[in-house]
């Protein structure tokens, strides 16, 4: 699967995403390594704190299904280029290093980032 069909899917599920509040609407797509996909959106909560991004939506159904390693992530919103927050970053962190992530205002404009260059000095308990 190549960068655009992978940022496809995720401009199509960001459609699906909850968000009354902001009008943000955010859609990922994982792909693992085992060549599956897996996609999330961001679902709002009164409770700020509570709101779920559409990434890590991504990342718990793929670990749900038994998946533990990932290979790219797109994602696409509703105004545009939309880089993961700080939160998903390190959950991604959690499972690969090396993940591609996507992103661009659509998909003939696509910037492709390593994760490890979008969380330098990332937290590990690992020694």
């Amino acid at each position: 699967m190549n960068e655009k069909e992978l940022y496809r899917i995720a401009n199509d599920v960001k459609e699906n995403a909850y968000a009354p509040y902001s009008g943000f609407q955010v859609g990922a797509a994982l792909l693992t390594q085992s060549g599956k996909v897996y996609t999330g959106v961001n679902v709002e909560n009164a409770s700020f704190g509570a709101t779920l991004c559409a990434e890590r939506g991504a990342v718990a159904k793929a670990v749900s299904e038994g998946e533990r390693k990932f290979r790219t992530l797109a994602i696409a919103s509703s105004v545009g280029e939309a880089m993961p927050c700080g939160i998903c970053r390190q959950v991604l962190m959690e499972f690969e290093p090396d993940l591609r992530v996507i992103t661009g205002k659509d998909e003939d404009h696509l910037k492709s980032y390593p994760l490890s260059e979008l969380l330098p000095g990332a937290f590990s308990l690992q020694k």
